[in-house]
């Protein structure tokens, strides 16, 4: 008595192979809303994480000086 799920006895029917079948790009997934897929080799410049540092350190000391009780 054959236990497989498919007609197709010559192969046996694994878990491995639906999950191929249905798999998706990560990219694309649609809970994943800022990740880009990129070209082979294409990295982000280290200067937009340098100014990115930047900025955000500025607008954080910026708003701290609204805090009372500062010096």
């Amino acid at each position: 008595m054959s236990t497989q799920q498919s007609g197709d006895s010559s192969q046996p029917q694994t878990g491995a192979h639906a999950v191929v079948a249905n798999a998706i790009d990560p990219a694309r997934r649609p809970d994943v809303l800022l990740r880009v897929r990129r070209d082979e080799g294409h990295e982000v410049s280290a200067w937009w994480m340098i100014g990115a540092f930047t900025v955000v350190s500025a607008a954080v000391i910026l708003l701290l000086g609204f805090v009372p009780g500062g010096a």
